[in-house]
């Protein structure tokens, strides 16, 4: 067990006594046990989640994947091979600005092998080897995702569908902030943070769509314009 970097947060103490408990139970099969999320930034208080990630040495050890609520926190506890973990943090996709802070931020419970720092070296490797094209081509695509989302609250407010439309937007400002997240290589913790960050919380549907567009301007000066032809479908 590691010292605990957080000594007044109930959560973190509650962390350890669930690292505790699965290394009594599945010692054999568990290779490390770490936090991710509020815990892990330490600023978490009595309404934060506690997230923890389980690596096992193979793909069918240690617990079960669960969520409970236990002493009053929502306990997520994720359960991961380290080869498919290690897999994960070699793979960039269009969720990677939401996805990077637990392999950069993960703070340890449990990680006698130092497996920890292995998958924030891997991950930083990856992120080395990937160039200003690989990121461009992955906002793309979110690009449309963004747009999709901002079609779909514009529609709902037409129908004055208004708490749909407002649920729509939400998804809508957080699939921007990713977009502006993959052009800046920029990850966040969660979509609270990439809107706010991103200046996005708070902009209406015009703004939104005045976001996009700019979005749009930026990824054809980079050689990848999101309007195209029907040939462009197939090649």
């Amino acid at each position: 067990m590691l010292t605990n970097p957080h000594p007044a947060s109930p959560r973190w103490a509650l962390a350890e006594q669930v690292t505790d408990a699965v290394r009594r139970r599945f010692s054999a099969d568990v290779l490390a046990v770490g936090v991710h999320g509020a815990v892990a930034h330490g600023d978490d208080t009595e309404d934060s989640d506690l997230d923890l990630v389980v690596v096992t040495d193979g793909p069918s050890g240690g617990p079960r994947p669960a969520t409970r609520r236990v002493n009053g926190s929502i306990v997520d506890l994720d359960v991961i091979s380290a080869r498919e973990y290690l897999a994960h943090a070699r793979t960039l996709s269009t969720t990677w600005p939401l996805a990077a802070d637990r392999y950069l931020t993960t703070k340890t419970t449990y990680d006698p092998g130092d497996w920890y720092p292995t998958l924030r070296d891997t991950h930083l490797a990856r992120l080395a080897e990937a160039g200003t094209g690989e990121f461009t081509v992955l906002a793309v695509q979110a690009w449309y995702q963004a747009c999709s989302a901002v079609g779909r609250a514009r529609q709902l407010a037409g129908w004055y569908e208004m708490d749909a439309a407002l649920v729509a937007l939400s998804d809508a400002r957080v699939s921007a902030a990713i977009v502006e997240g993959l052009l800046s290589r920029t990850y966040f913790r969660d979509d609270a943070d990439a809107v706010r960050r991103t200046g996005i919380a708070g902009l209406g549907l015009p703004e939104l769509g005045d976001r996009l567009a700019a979005q749009a301007d930026t990824l054809a000066r980079r050689g990848r314009p999101v309007d195209g032809t029907v040939a462009d479908l197939f090649g």
